[in-house]
């Protein structure tokens, strides 16, 4: 979006776009062991989770703090090839992620403090090809990316509601209950509308609208009419096909960006 908006070359932003996935699998990850780190005495109680590397045994807890010493070694490398303003944008990161999991003791929003972390990307995006945010687009962006995040995280959560409620774990699907579908729709509102607001800001064209606005609320809608919240394998099922509202979101920037490069 930050390449369209400014009209700059597909060199630096295939460029870029390869350090944000390695960063993102990279950090992706470091947030997973620190996660498992965190929970290893709660995941050895939930069926889902005990078989786990940390929860089994399979992996001691020095070996995780070991690995998880690599990737963030890893991720600062990255990091380090962007701009000085981009670097301690994206090293502000760092204590959502530590922190994230500690919230499911506390509170029954921690599904927020996740996707306050997990779509930190959205303001790293463009501070990385201009220089500094472009905040105007970036906020909403990273509006619509916690609302989203909500959604598909809550509807994950739905998964493990019995057992968190034996360990004394909380969620937001446990702070919803039956008026998920109610909350779940509110939040898919709010994703395609900042999304929407997000595009307006950077004068998007058609296909972002097309295919990111109108294919991820298409996509939100099938979802959450279809989802069984009392069927774990569903809701894995619902959970993981929001790849595809990741992938209708990415075409319909990548296709705007790409008709303004032949125009």
């Amino acid at each position: 979006m930050a390449s369209y908006g400014a009209s700059l070359p597909w060199t630096s932003t295939l460029y870029t776009i390869g350090l944000f996935g390695t960063g993102a699998i990279i950090m992706r990850g470091a947030g997973c062991t620190i996660n498992d780190l965190w929970d290893r005495d709660i995941d050895n109680k939930v069926e889902r989770t005990k078989v786990r590397p940390l929860a089994s045994g399979a992996v001691t807890p020095k070996q995780a703090v070991a690995f998880l010493g690599l990737q963030l070694g890893a991720g600062l490398a990255v990091l380090t090839q962007l701009n000085m303003y981009s670097i301690l944008l994206g090293a502000s990161s760092l204590s959502l992620v530590v922190t994230y999991p500690a919230m499911k003791r506390i509170t029954y929003w921690p599904q927020v403090v996740l996707g306050l972390a997990f779509n930190w990307g959205a303001l790293l995006g463009s501070s990385a090809m201009l220089g500094a945010a472009n905040w105007q687009v970036a906020l909403p962006l990273y509006a619509s990316g916690v609302c989203w995040t909500l959604v598909y995280d809550t509807i994950y959560a739905h998964q493990d509601k019995t057992d968190d409620v034996k360990i004394g774990v909380k969620s937001t699907a446990l702070r919803f209950g039956e008026k998920t579908p109610e909350y779940l729709a509110a939040f898919s509102t709010g994703m395609v509308s900042m999304l929407a607001l997000a595009g307006y800001m950077n004068d998007q064209g058609p296909l972002f609208y097309a295919l990111s606005v109108g294919g991820a609320a298409a996509h939100l809608a099938w979802q959450l009419k279809t989802v069984d919240y009392e069927n774990p394998t569903d809701c894995w099922s619902k959970f993981a096909s929001n790849k595809w509202t990741g992938a209708l979101v990415f075409g319909g920037i990548a296709g705007d960006y790409l008709y303004q490069m032949m125009a």
